[in-house]
């Protein structure tokens, strides 16, 4: 029998895109395995009520090619669940484009989306295609699409609508197959009223919408997201972390999130670097969530609040505040907690005050 030699480079042309497409079914079917556990879906996570809602409705609306708006606070999850849509719906063998548009310079936006041909502007020294064009086939996921100019967000709507695009300088249409997600930390019927989304747009995107809670919301899921995220840090970093006390899972479960998923995982990957291996234990926890939390004491007449007619909202908001970091005995992490706001918010908001007190002594 003729024996038959392959050299690498023919193996793989002949074997390439078979090996490609065998990757695909097989995160296609670890996906659909995953979605047959009520309380897992791709790399979200959760069976509370809120989110085996939000599983169900993604997937109804994943083998359709209807545009999906997706909202929720800054890290809740929102580009997971456009990936998820796009792994179960029939584009999954096609590319996932994900672009922030509030990273992208105003001057640059319709470059990014719609590409542009050599030439078109100063600096052009080579045809680009867009995201539209990278994502042929496949799903394109504009994040933050209330930060997109008026004007970009009007071109935005007939490339959608027309399904064409055109590069910047060019002079042909080039037709696109594309399906649309968008996501928006902004609530969209304030955006549209602040002139920030167009409304138009608003209702070409929003055939579908899928809300997303804050963490502090669906608190039980915090155990489940939480061993999730350990297994996708064990591999990124090598480690051999099994799970987590029963005292990091109590401060997990009274601590309000204000960073969302994003915020768990950020902190759960320090943890498992310095545990390494086992539980994680309240050590591997940053110092003001391992220190064990005492109830606040009852209000005293100096944390009553007195404001004299005609002060502005401004000075009460000041007063305010001054008077919760005087109940916490300057704990900021809890005072943010009982005024509702982020830490970060919190420290912006002590910066102002120290600088107007500046301002005014500067200017007496």
């Amino acid at each position: 029998m003729d024996r038959i030699i392959v050299n690498n480079e023919l193996r793989e042309a002949l074997l390439g895109p078979a090996i490609q497409q065998s990757g695909r079914l097989e995160e296609t079917g670890l996906l659909n395995r995953q979605s047959s556990d009520p309380g897992v879906l791709g790399d979200l996570v959760g069976n509370s009520p809120a989110m085996r809602e939000i599983f169900s409705l993604i997937r109804l609306i994943a083998p359709t090619t209807a545009s999906v708006l997706i909202t929720g606070k800054s890290g809740t999850g929102k580009e997971l669940v456009a990936r998820a849509i796009h792994r179960l719906s029939p584009r999954s063998g096609g590319p996932f484009i994900a672009v922030n548009c509030a990273a992208l310079p105003e001057s640059l936006m319709e470059s990014e989306l719609f590409g542009h041909e050599k030439g078109a502007f100063t600096g052009a020294v080579e045809r680009r295609a867009g995201c539209f064009e990278r994502a042929q086939n496949g799903t394109l996921l504009l994040d933050e699409i209330g930060e997109m100019s008026i004007g970009a967000q009007a071109k935005l709507l007939r490339v959608i609508e027309e399904s064409k695009v055109r590069r910047l300088g060019g002079c042909s249409d080039i037709p696109v197959a594309v399906r649309v997600l968008a996501a928006t930390n902004r609530a969209p019927e304030m955006a549209i009223q602040q002139k920030r989304l167009r409304e138009d747009l608003f209702y070409r995107l929003n055939v579908f919408h899928v809300s997303l809670p804050t963490l502090q919301d669906h608190k039980q899921d915090i155990p489940a997201i939480a061993l999730a995220l350990i297994w996708s840090l064990n591999k990124k970093h090598g480690c051999r972390v099994t799970n987590m006390s029963g005292e990091v899972l109590e401060r997990f479960s009274s601590y309000s999130w204000p960073g969302n998923v994003r915020e768990l995982r950020n902190l759960l990957e320090r943890a498992v670097i310095l545990a390494g291996s086992g539980a994680v234990q309240l050590q591997h926890l940053p110092g003001w969530m391992a220190a064990a939390e005492k109830p606040l004491p009852p209000m005293a007449p100096t944390d009553l609040l007195c404001v004299q007619v005609g002060a502005t909202m401004k000075e009460l908001e000041r007063a305010y505040v001054q008077v919760v970091l005087r109940h916490t005995n300057g704990n900021r992490q809890r005072a943010a907690e009982i005024l509702g706001i982020g830490l970060h918010t919190l420290y912006n908001k002590l910066r102002s005050y120290r600088e107007a007190q500046t301002y005014r002594v500067a200017g007496a």
